[in-house]
């Protein structure tokens, strides 16, 4: 199931300062050829320097000098260490070999922690936050202002790297862990301290404490490393403890997107989930606050969800049912925050029950009749639909013949192949809608031409189904054999019911004799356990 949800929505338009787009053109100028980049990179350092030498200027003659101008003076100097101590990762390494795909857009060498930006973009992990501490979260390449700063690692790229390093004879890079971040000094504790000391204070100084802290929390990874402990985070929401009801929005939205902020710290992550006053903090701002503020919410849940033993605490918290609401009632700036929460979840199987029982399958069929966020929502509805009460849900609420309409009249390649797994999920729970979608068929012939045209994927799906409804076809490019096999012990249910896991272990084998094998797992089927297939 492949699904989309790696794109912030929440994005807010900020204007660029003059430093900024001085950063990005440099950046720009980085992929064009060696000769001009390097005329063009000292104009833009000497233009730098320049800008450096009047703001360091005016601080010194203006005692009353503005802030903005202390900031962009602390950018600038830190812009120009950074460009003075790029190195290349690995020296034994001619990079001109080194495939481009490969290479991180901003230093220009093999990438040896490639990480995923929510604008989809890939870079080397140490080079891009450095770039998000100095540029308040902007992409380089996209110049799009991201609505949140996690980074994924591209665990696909990483091996193909590795794999293309020992081809090619060349030492695999190391891991370099945060060159360029800035060093958490005495003073940055200190001024910690006092802004969380501020926040036990009147309503405006806690405002102002927790807009600066949201900052500090977004462009500095060592500020986020001192929140790993209960006490600190305690201090942090303690202005949220009473109930978000009579809490200043403003204030709410600021702690809530500091919170968000310092999710991205693996460490902080385990801490927080073992504190129900955060969990309880969130789910809170997931029902009651500003559009920003709810989205927030919900993407500090999709942040959290990324360890595999938070998905099962969050789901028993009680947040999947304000995330289903979320998702049904939000604005569109919060639905994808709400729908990529509860798409990770659902990765823990007892989540898509509780996701289910929330009604989640008719809140999705909903957006997509109205053509909301409709293949993210495909993607989740694909991860639900290997439980059989998703599928009876989609069943009941005529889900099937929608789909089988929208991949009629569809070409998109994801939507295509999230409805044809959807289908075939269909085809393994129910033996009745079999005849509808085999009736379908034969007036549209809508899988035989998606066995053909489709992606290599759509194509093995649409052909499983068609084997699955006895259709035939003498054109068909793959031969399909399926097994189940039992993964896991009957499990008493309620005393008066069985659910028994199983996976579907799909082989298909193409007509040049290549052979793939696919796995599903069914949760909650009725087996014939001497025919050994589903009923």
């Amino acid at each position: 199931m492949h699904g989309p949800w790696t794109r912030g929505l929440h994005t807010c338009r900020i204007r660029s300062s003059p430093l900024q787009n001085l950063i990005i053109a440099i950046e720009d100028k980085g992929r064009k050829s060696c000769s001009s980049m390097a005329t063009t990179a000292e104009n833009e350092v000497s233009a730098l320097k320049q800008k450096l030498q009047d703001l360091v200027k005016s601080i010194v003659d203006n005692d009353d000098y503005p802030v903005q101008a202390a900031n962009e003076a602390i950018h600038a100097l830190s812009t120009l260490k950074d460009l003075k101590c790029t190195t290349p990762l690995s020296t034994n390494l001619d990079d001109s070999g080194v495939p481009s795909h490969y290479r991180c857009p901003l230093s220009n060498h093999l990438m040896s922690d490639p990480v995923i930006l929510t604008s989809g973009q890939t870079f080397d992990r140490p080079f891009i936050q450095n770039w998000l501490n100095r540029v308040h979260g902007m992409c380089p390449q996209t110049h799009q202002v991201l609505s949140h700063v996690i980074l994924t690692p591209n665990f696909l790229l990483q091996s193909m790297i590795s794999n293309w390093c020992k081809l090619s004879g060349v030492d695999i890079p190391k891991p370099v862990f945060d060159i360029h971040d800035e060093q958490v000094t005495e003073a940055h504790r200190h001024r910690l301290r006092s802004l969380l000391f501020k926040l036990s204070l009147s309503v405006s100084e806690q405002k102002e404490a927790a807009k600066e802290l949201r900052q500090l929390a977004k462009q500095m990874s060592g500020i986020r490393s001192l929140f790993g402990n209960l006490q600190m985070i305690q201090l942090l929401i303690r202005p949220l403890s009473s109930g978000t009801a009579s809490v200043d929005t403003d204030l709410q939205e600021d702690l809530i997107s500091t919170l968000l902020n310092l999710t991205i710290n693996d460490v902080n992550k385990r801490v927080f989930i073992e504190n129900e006053s955060v969990i309880t903090v969130l789910i809170d701002s997931l029902k009651c606050g500003t559009v920003e503020t709810r989205s927030n919410a919900a993407a500090a849940f999709s942040s959290l969800s990324s360890l595999d033993s938070n998905k099962h605490i969050i789901g028993k918290s009680g947040a999947i049912k304000p995330l289903v609401n979320l998702l049904e009632e939000g604005d569109p700036l919060a639905m994808k925050d709400a729908g990529s929460a509860l798409f990770k979840l659902c990765f823990a199987r007892e989540n898509i029950a509780r996701t289910v029982r929330e009604g989640v399958v008719q809140v999705i069929l909903g957006k997509i009749v109205d053509h909301v966020l409709v293949d993210e929502l495909l993607s989740l509805l694909a991860l639900l639909a290997t439980h059989a009460k998703a599928v009876e849900e989609l069943v009941s609420h005529g889900g099937v013949r929608f789909l089988l309409d929208i991949l009629r009249d569809n070409t998109e390649e994801r939507i295509q192949e999230n409805i044809a797994v959807i289908l075939h999920l269909v085809c393994c729970h129910d033996k009745e809608k079999r005849e509808e979608i085999k009736e379908e068929e034969m007036v549209h012939s809508t899988l035989s031409k998606l066995e053909h045209n489709g992606s290599s994927r759509a194509k093995r799906k649409a052909s499983s189904i068609l084997q699955c409804l006895g259709i035939d076809y003498s054109t068909s490019r793959y031969t399909q054999i399926s097994e189940l096999v039992r993964v896991k012990g009957t499990v008493g249910l309620n005393r008066t019911k069985e659910l028994q896991y199983y996976t579907l272990k799909t082989h298909y084998v193409e007509s040049d004799g290549n052979e793939l094998v696919e796995e599903c797992s069914l949760v909650n089927v009725t087996i014939n356990e001497e025919e050994n297939k589903i009923e």
